[in-house]
């Protein structure tokens, strides 16, 4: 599946802006994890972009359902199961560096999203300390479970403020693709 079928796809299951966005943000910086590490981008990508795939629909059942929704496609099982092990109580397991990315990226992306809006540089040189700061601030996102934000960054094996400039990094990219389309992460 290339992307732009997965977008259709996407749009097929989700129509709120917000839920867009969260999509496109995961997307990018899943793309700059692999481009970190050397893995396959395109395919790092789509798992970023379909992992909340039936989250609108089925909310109850999220990340349960989206097998079902993917089940016509070729992205396969292995692919399918790594959307599967973002949730937060998934009982598959986190045994590799793309399921590790997918968990640790999937609220930290939105959440740095969050701090981007709140400056007026928005993304650019958007640093760990601001993104620290707002951590410590309980009213700020007060929904995110930041001790989640911090074991997922633990369990991945990478240190705080480069796990942050590799997402911004990833961000400022995704917000350029997504622009040409009449799309934005800051809306």
């Amino acid at each position: 599946m290339n992307r732009e079928d997965a977008f259709k796809l996407l749009q097929e299951h989700v129509k709120t802006d917000r839920l867009l966005r969260h999509s496109f943000a995961v997307e990018g910086a899943m793309i700059a994890y692999a481009k970190k590490l050397g893995e396959n981008e395109d395919r790092w990508g789509l798992l970023g972009l379909l992992h909340d795939i039936d989250y609108e629909k089925f909310p109850e059942e999220h990340p349960d359902f989206a097998p079902k929704l993917l089940s016509e496609t070729d992205l396969g099982d292995d692919f399918i199961n790594s959307i599967l092990s973002h949730g937060t109580n998934s009982p598959y397991p986190r045994d590799s560096k793309e399921r590790q990315c997918l968990h640790a990226v999937d609220e930290m992306a939105s959440f740095i999203i969050a701090v981007a809006l709140m400056r007026p540089t928005r993304f650019e040189g958007l640093k760990a300390k601001s993104v620290k700061k707002k951590m410590k601030d309980k009213r700020f996102a007060a929904a995110v479970d930041r001790e989640e934000l911090l074991t997922s960054v633990e369990s991945l094996g990478t240190e705080f403020n480069e796990h942050i400039d590799i997402i911004v990094n990833g961000l400022i990219e995704e917000e350029k693709m997504i622009n040409a389309d009449g799309y934005t992460l800051l809306g």
